[in-house]
């Protein structure tokens, strides 16, 4: 019988999971809370409860060409950095194409995930949903993959802001902003330097009378653009992680922050940290370095207090008559559908095996898809797992003993202990190609490069030297795609086309005798001295046969 797979959430993850299931045989049924596909990307003006929520003007900081789905390539026209409504599009999109949505119980909550009484022997589970007209419902799943994300529940630290109570002005997390022109002409912080935080913090300095950015740490502060322009995270290749992993850390933390330091000096910009740039999830943001340039945004240190519309910060500076702040602190995440005992989290930790499979369950059928927190996109990411989990659960691949997969997630956690600040946002961090590559190799897609010089140079070295692009991971193995070759081959291309919008006529250089005399002058040259070393090697090569047939003579006549 086909094994059924239910799938919780209908966002990007949600999506690639349904259309994992299909490839394997098994068949998805997805429930979605919500009425529509897109998860965090979908704008919605009021948030939902226990949602992702984004505010209108969010463009993704991961270029096209490394956050499209493996076998189905973002189209050439849609540009490198694309708004979330044109995530949207390309949600629908593959949607269509691969026929998803008909895998998908709109408005339908899964209120309890609970494993069946013979899990031990079947590894199914019972699930319990409900439709928006309260209706309740019991499912049994032969498995399951949570596709919640980890968005969904501001963290608010408000114990750590005395006087917060006392605040006179209007406070709320990032999660609850949607646009600026309500604070025109007013004074508002920001708590936070994260991506949504410095984001909020450059579209709220445009109208406010003064922004001020309240930071504990600083960041290093990263830009969209890369080498020539080229969108930055095309540059995050197999060569770049492979120097990453023989270099000393500091050494490569040097010459990245020398680069950044080159564009603004962040010591100067009051926003250098004390740690080091791969100690810390960095900050992607164009625009922060010339609002502070402007005076629009002043970078503050952490609040101390708050009294009535007065803020104190801890260099002893208080700002008067403060309107909004804006916490950017970030989020926790929590399964409550799920009991506590199947996968536990704890500060924003939770052991899972490749941060996907609970190594305690008698039986690998549930997947936690997405739980992860990569410098570049997630969704090719949620797509490898899904790969995975979908093969997992048909039976064509076998997950080690729970001893060794419960000592592969304590290896990571001190791993990461040992590289990263301490933050809620660092329990879940990944090396973007090299996580990738790891769960590759488990599905048994992972490019072999060596192969690939060898039998096909040009895709080769497009694979060894350009960009990880996810449809590296469809050129063989389980899933292979045909157009996978094409789609590297042709990646430059669709990088370029949405910029050329209009004819540029380069000028055409004027033909001239000058260079082509001065390369024949410098050929006639070369010749002119090879051809003086060259006689004046015969020259004394002639010399030495001179002495040497002199010297034999002379010893010849010796020894007679």
């Amino acid at each position: 019988m086909t094994r059924r797979v239910a799938i919780v959430g209908g966002g990007s993850s949600g999506l690639t999971c349904i259309k994992c299931c299909l490839d394997e045989g098994l068949e998805p049924v997805c429930f979605e809370s919500s009425d529509d596909i897109g998860g965090l990307w979908r704008f919605k003006e009021n948030p939902e409860p226990d949602r992702a929520s984004i505010y209108h003007s969010v463009i993704i900081n991961s270029s096209k060409e490394m956050m499209c789905f493996s076998d189905f390539p973002i189209p050439a026209h849609f540009p490198n950095y694309m708004h979330n409504s044109l995530i949207m599009d390309y949600f629908r999109m593959y949607a269509d194409n691969f026929q998803l949505i008909k895998y998908i119980q709109f408005n339908t909550k899964v209120l309890q995930l609970k494993q069946r009484s013979d899990f031990s022997h079947s590894g199914q589970w019972d699930v319990e949903t409900e439709n928006k007209d309260g209706k309740k419902e019991k499912h049994i799943f032969d498995a399951v993959m949570i596709c919640i994300g980890h968005h969904c529940h501001p963290n608010m630290p408000l114990r750590d802001f005395p006087g917060i109570d006392t605040f006179t002005g209007k406070y709320f997390h990032s999660r609850d902003y949607k646009s600026p022109e309500e604070w025109r002409n007013k004074k508002a912080i920001v708590v936070g330097i994260g991506n949504s935080g410095a984001d909020i913090a450059v579209e709220l300095s445009r109208v406010t009378k003064q922004l001020y950015l309240s930071t504990r740490r600083g960041s290093w502060i990263l830009d969209r653009l890369g080498y020539s322009g080229f969108p930055l995270d095309l540059f995050f290749n197999r060569v770049l992680t492979f120097l990453q992993s023989v270099l000393p850390f500091g050494v490569v933390c040097g010459l990245a922050e020398r680069k950044l330091n080159q564009r603004f000096d962040h010591a100067l910009y009051n926003l250098k940290p004390k740690h080091r740039l791969f100690n810390q999830h960095p900050t992607l943001n164009d625009e922060l370095p010339n609002r502070i340039l402007s005076g629009t945004v002043q970078v503050k240190p952490n609040i101390r207090s708050f009294q009535g519309s007065s803020v104190e910060f801890d260099d002893g500076s208080v700002v008067e008559d403060v309107d909004l702040v804006v916490f950017a602190t970030g989020y926790r995440f929590s399964f409550p559908f799920l009991a506590s005992q199947v996968v536990s989290v704890s500060e924003n930790k939770a052991s899972l095996y490749k941060y996907v499979f609970p190594p305690e369950l008698d039986r690998p059928t549930l997947a936690i898809i997405g739980l992860v927190q990569p410098l570049g996109s997630i969704m090719p990411v949620s797509e490898l797992q899904a790969r995975w989990a979908t093969r997992v659960f048909k039976g064509c691949i076998k997950l080690p003993s729970m001893a060794a997969m419960q000592k592969d997630v304590q290896f990571k956690q001190k791993e990461m202990a040992k590289r990263y600040v301490t933050s809620p946002r660092h329990t879940i961090q990944i090396d973007f190609v090299s996580y990738m590559d790891e769960i590759a190799k488990l599905v048994g897609v992972r490019p072999n490069i060596l192969w690939l010089l060898l039998t096909d140079p040009k895709l080769g070295l497009n694979v060894m030297l350009g960009p990880c692009t996810p449809c590296q991971f469809r050129l063989g193995g389980p899933g292979k795609w045909a157009g996978a070759r094409q789609a590297i081959l042709t990646q430059w291309e669709r990088v370029a086309r949405p910029m050329q919008t209009r004819p540029c006529d380069e000028p055409k250089c004027k033909r001239s005798l000058m260079w082509p005399l001065i390369l024949s002058t410098a050929a006639v040259g070369l010749i002119f001295i090879f051809a003086h070393i060259f006689c004046y090697f015969l020259f004394w090569w002639g010399i030495f046969r001179l002495c040497c047939c002199c010297l034999f003579s002379a010893i010849v006549s010796v020894w007679a």
